[in-house]
């Protein structure tokens, strides 16, 4: 576990236009994050990217400090070389432990600006799925994984049962709602993606038609039929866009999808006369604020969607303790696991030596001193060296399982610093046998 960290960034910084800077297109992640990691120095990389969040997990040799990695993804994700002290206030970074909680917590929903989130889940899966068939997932990185979406499926039932599945498309949801109801008109959903599949449901069942639009119609028409709405292709409503009062967009476009022309066409066509309001979700921006500023469109980014989230945070963490309780459980276990994982074939070496130097002792014995002895004594002998050596060994062996859970492996290494040259290498053999070992991830249901 002291061989993984994370680095990223969220929507508790200031900046948005970092977030976009840093995330990867999602259909170019899998092709990029081969080069992220060879590039980056490490041996294992997930890279997770949501509507309000991009960290990179890694696992590393153990020779690579953190502060490194951490400047080495920056610059490989926005591009260029960072001045100083850049990474570091841009990028906050969890080690060892630490980062294996903030997974546990990021998957749980519980560091999300709305507390209890449904989708957080299902984008980690996604990450690790992307990393898997990158080739840049592996052993140390799928068993924290796969333990956090464990731990996110045993918390999703203490968030649903108070507040209900909620995300940031509520937030969405509910300001263009507003809109649509108080001027009695349309609204116009962008991108067929789970977000605004949520919105579309939420805004028909609240008795307002919905216009889904999507670069394959195909997908527009699925969502459509659903909502008992109509249907576009974004090309034919770029041309002559459907008179709406309120557009919702949650594209994976690299580039704006609505320009200054058609959000003019689109504000002279509203039934209400005001200009209309337009909620971007999405990461880059679906519609620059600066061009929707010229055109006299009112915008709400993620920004301030995720500002509003957060709002209540700190009152609903307090709601959760259960919750939290549960992670801070699955930490303190998963730690106890991953030292036991760790050490169990040192202490099972180690174990082995002090019945071979037993055995040896007694061989020593009964040819210098005990040549005559019957060889059923002899191996009453043998038989009552190996039970004292097993007896022996049973206290380091506790001791040694202690020392890993509450200091790591790395004090286990060290403790055996000054032992025999010969001891020490077949002891550092098992643990690279075990820290090396290859686990098939675990699927974990929604």
């Amino acid at each position: 576990m002291h061989r993984i960290g994370v680095v990223g960034i969220n929507w508790r910084q200031q900046r948005g236009t970092l977030l976009d800077e840093l995330t990867i297109p999602r259909d170019a992640r899998i092709e990029r994050l081969p080069a992220l990691r060879e590039q980056s120095g490490v041996e294992e990389l997930v890279y997770i990217a949501t509507c309000n969040r991009v960290e990179v997990a890694f696992a590393t040799d153990g020779n690579i400090p953190i502060d490194d990695c951490r400047r080495r993804i920056f610059e490989l994700l926005i591009g260029r070389e960072a001045v100083a002290g850049e990474a570091e206030r841009a990028m906050r970074a969890w080690h060892g432990e630490g980062a294996a909680e903030h997974l546990f917590v990021v998957a749980s929903g519980l560091d999300s600006a709305r507390i209890g989130e449904s989708e957080i889940a299902g984008q980690i899966r996604d990450a690790l799925a992307d990393a898997t068939a990158a080739g840049t997932a592996g052993p140390r990185l799928d068993r924290v994984f796969t333990e956090a979406l464990r731990v996110a499926k045993r918390v999703k039932p203490m968030t649903e049962g108070r507040i209900g599945t909620v995300s940031l498309a509520e937030i969405a949801e509910r300001h263009v709602a507003e809109r649509a109801l108080r001027t009695r008109g349309s609204v116009a959903v962008i991108g067929v993606s789970p977000m605004t599949a949520q919105c579309a449901r939420s805004l028909a069942a609240r008795g307002i038609r919905v216009l889904v639009v999507n670069r394959t119609l195909s997908k527009a028409e699925a969502l459509a039929t659903e909502v008992h709405g109509e249907a576009r292709s974004l090309d034919a409503f770029r041309a002559s866009p459907d008179a709406v009062e309120a557009l919702i967009l949650a594209t994976g476009a690299k580039e704006p999808v609505l320009g200054r022309s058609e959000l003019e066409r689109i504000s002279a066509r509203t039934p209400s006369g005001e200009p209309p309001l337009l909620v971007d979700l999405g990461v880059p921006p679906n519609v620059s604020p600066d061009v929707a500023a010229a055109a006299d469109v009112t915008r709400i980014g993620m920004d301030r969607i995720s500002e509003e989230a957060a709002e209540d945070r700190d009152r609903l963490l307090l709601d959760f303790a259960d919750a939290r309780e549960v992670i801070d459980d699955a930490v303190v276990e998963f730690r106890r696991q991953t030292a036991e994982r760790l050490v169990g074939p040192v202490i099972a070496q180690l174990r082995l030596s002090y019945r071979r130097s037993a055995l040896e002792g007694v061989d020593r014995l009964l040819a210098k001193s005990l040549p005559g002895l019957a060889e059923a004594d002899q191996e009453v002998l043998r038989r009552w060296a190996e039970t004292l050596a097993n007896r022996l060994a049973h206290v380091p062996s506790i001791g040694l399982r202690d020392l890993a859970f509450a200091a790591g492996p790395s004090a286990v290494e060290a403790f055996f610093e000054s032992a025999d040259p010969a001891l020490r290498e077949s002891l550092a053999t098992a643990g690279d046998r075990a820290d090396a070992e290859t686990l098939q991830p675990e699927v974990i249901e929604p």
